[in-house]
């Protein structure tokens, strides 16, 4: 799987764990940065990095931060995103059998990152389970093409 993935300082030291892990189990990274610890702006690398998804340059993204939060409001910004913030492994499972989350975004100082990989483990191997959730992805989808609010509401 070709795999974008984006950090701020906060999780740089994550991001080159999960690199190496990624590539070690076969994985192609795309590496968008930060490059250090040095302070940044969580948004110059998130937003390459889930473009990346949305553009079929890479299949999934994982971005990570302090919270995941910032990172996850970000990668969302993007059309075709979604990005799900995880920090247990029920959630990663669900974001993908649920909500077909093609980003992850996970706090590196909200969870271990040992579990961090055990999460992206089970994001990787969870397929999306379509039926009745498939519609609900088609609805968040038919979103993205919305400018304007009240055009927007009779989609819902």
């Amino acid at each position: 799987m070709r795999i974008a993935l984006g950090t701020d300082h906060a999780g740089y030291e994550y991001k080159e764990r999960i690199k190496k892990y990624l590539i070690e189990k076969g994985h192609v990274v795309t590496d968008f940065g930060t490059h250090s610890a040095d302070a940044c702006d969580y948004p110059d690398f998130i937003y390459p990095a889930a473009l990346a998804v949305a553009q079929g340059r890479c299949d999934r993204a994982i971005v990570m931060g302090g919270s995941g939060n910032g990172e996850a409001i970000v990668a969302n910004k993007v059309r075709g995103v979604r990005c799900a913030v995880c920090w247990n492994e029920e959630l990663a499972r669900l974001s993908r059998a649920h909500n077909d989350a093609n980003a992850m975004s996970v706090g590196a100082r909200t969870v271990s990152v040992e579990l961090a990989l055990k999460m992206i483990d089970v994001w990787l191997e969870t397929a999306f389970d379509g039926g009745r959730h498939a519609q609900r992805v088609a609805k968040v989808a038919a979103l993205d093409t919305c400018s304007v609010e009240p055009l927007c509401t009779a989609k819902r």
